[in-house]
């Protein structure tokens, strides 16, 4: 879409990585409920992304939602919806990153070290370089932890082609599941759009993830 906000926002990543700053900290005063850039960011919770500095975002202009991986969870979704359908945001933006923690480890990895498995919690330690203490107990809740697909790697490993391909896949499996909910609008005069992007942490930069395309193996 040309002119979108959201291509806006690139342009100010691209002066960020630059080592400009664009985000005024100060508050900014009274400001309306509605984003007053229409727009939505979903990003990974991890403490190398400030997501107002990166874009370039002032105080009052997105939504703003984290989680571990900045996946499109049910409560993500929610949010989307709500931000959508109640607050008029019609762009959607969701950021993965490098270096992301959420390609050191599987689902069934961890939840058998925190039920007490010794030989996961060793993996796990060895992974975040920490000692993994187990709880020794099984748990409902969460249901699942949504690592993403493929083959582990240490915490915090430099980007290769391998993990920014797995990033990758889950920024599509992202996309797929916002633009296949039923209740989020893609086509008519209230539809939305969504973009994806990796965030590298060493450079500051965000690079597109395209779609649709390959979206890594099952399980």
């Amino acid at each position: 879409m040309a002119n979108s906000t959201t291509d806006v926002l690139l342009g100010h990543n691209g002066r960020y990585a630059g080592g400009e700053a664009i985000h005024k900290p100060g508050h900014p005063g009274r400001q309306p409920i509605r984003p007053a850039r229409r727009v939505a960011v979903l990003a990974c919770m991890d403490a190398r992304l400030d997501v107002e500095d990166l874009l370039g975002l002032q105080t009052g202009e997105a939504h703003i939602i984290r989680n571990a991986g900045g996946v499109v969870t049910e409560d993500a979704l929610r949010s989307l919806i709500i931000s959508h359908h109640l607050l008029d945001t019609q762009e959607f933006i969701l950021i993965h990153h490098t270096r992301c923690g959420m390609l050191a480890f599987t689902d069934d990895l961890l939840k058998a070290g925190l039920e007490g498995d010794a030989n996961s919690a060793r993996v796990l330690a060895q992974a975040t370089k920490r000692a993994f203490v187990s709880c020794g107990e099984c748990a409902a809740s969460p249901s699942a932890f949504h690592a993403f697909r493929g083959q582990p790697e240490p915490l915090d490993a430099p980007p290769d082609a391998t993990n920014r391909e797995r990033l990758a896949w889950d920024v599509r499996r992202g996309m797929s599941a916002i633009l296949n909910h039923a209740w989020i609008p893609t086509e008519g005069p209230d539809a939305i759009t969504v973009r994806g992007f990796v965030y590298d942490v060493d450079t500051g930069a965000l690079q597109e993830v395209s779609y649709p395309g390959p979206i890594g193996p099952a399980g």
